[in-house]
């Protein structure tokens, strides 16, 4: 499995405030962004799987709601993790 109890530590730790921060929203948007290229490299292997596609469609939205919030709420935190991650925008 792709995703495991100490890869998403390991999530938890990098990116939130330790690893047992598993709700803050920077956590979540790793956690998103983690799922989010693993289910693509999948969609490029497997085009016609459109089942994942809407899982894969869902998670970009949740993750998109997440971004928002912290944008509106405190705009370092959401520009440190937009640059910690890689994300565009």
């Amino acid at each position: 499995m792709y995703l495991n109890s100490e890869k998403k530590t390991e999530l938890f730790t990098t990116y939130g405030k330790g690893a047992a921060d598993t709700g803050s929203a920077e956590s979540q948007i790793a956690l998103f962004t983690f799922r989010i290229k693993n289910l693509t490299e999948h969609m490029k292997q497997n085009r016609k799987d459109h089942s994942t596609e809407r899982a894969l469609t869902g998670l970009v939205g949740k993750r998109r709601a997440l971004l928002n919030y912290l944008k509106k709420r405190d705009i370092n935190r959401y520009r440190a993790i937009v640059k910690a991650l890689g994300l565009r925008k």
